[in-house]
């Protein structure tokens, strides 16, 4: 595991990850960083009060956008209607709620205030996006955030839903707006359940780093 350097911004290749994907540790979150990071299919996930560390997992799940799986009753739930569909209408509220749903085996959030202020600053800067899900009281009841890497790569980070399946209106929608704008892939990251029903699937490292070529 390498450690970065304060001043000097640059990382491993990424095949010098561990097992577990865990690549290098330190560094800050300057949109600089960041945006090197996420150029390279790299990304920092951490504790609170943790050094920063930095993740490059083989295999990577991913969703291809055409490969998005929608559901009988998710068909029958979008048919209905009930819902608005925004795009980067209310980031900071986006990434404030998915801060606050609790994680299976996690007592605390990954998403603590010093990530939340950078990936606000990323989005101000036009680099992330975020899609809000409100119902017809307009409230915002689901939704998701992510980083455009490239033009080919676009980075789903995290997502929320406070009405049942938001969370998934909202990732759907996403799937069918990358397609818009010819993006190859979604990275998902790593594996869950939930990310797999909606057509997600692992690949080898060594191929979705093609997608940074």
């Amino acid at each position: 595991m390498f450690q970065l350097s304060d001043v000097h911004i640059e990382f491993p290749p990424v095949h010098y990850a561990n097992s577990e994907g865990l690549l290098a540790f330190g560094g800050d979150l300057s949109i600089e960083r960041l945006l090197i990071a996420y150029r390279q299919g790299i990304f920092p996930w951490y504790n609170e009060n943790d050094l920063i560390l930095w993740w490059a997992p083989d295999p990577r799940m991913v969703l291809y956008p055409s490969s998005v799986k929608i559901s009988k009753s998710m068909r029958a739930l979008i048919r209905k209607n009930l819902y608005e569909i925004t795009v980067n209408q209310a980031f900071d509220e986006v990434i404030e709620a998915c801060a606050k749903v609790k994680r299976k085996d996690q007592e605390d959030t990954w998403l603590h205030p010093d990530m939340q202020k950078a990936y606000k600053k990323l989005h101000k800067a036009g680099h992330a996006f975020s899609v809000e899900v409100w119902n017809k009281q307009k409230e915002l009841v689901g939704g998701l955030y992510g980083v455009k890497s490239n033009n080919q790569v676009w980075s789903g980070e995290s997502m929320f839903h406070i009405e049942p399946n938001t969370s998934k209106l909202a990732f759907i929608y996403l799937a069918q707006w990358a397609e818009k704008e010819k993006v190859k892939i979604i990275d998902c990251q790593i594996y869950t359940d939930h990310l797999a029903s909606l057509g997600a699937i692992e690949i080898e490292r060594v191929d979705f780093m093609k997608y940074f070529e």
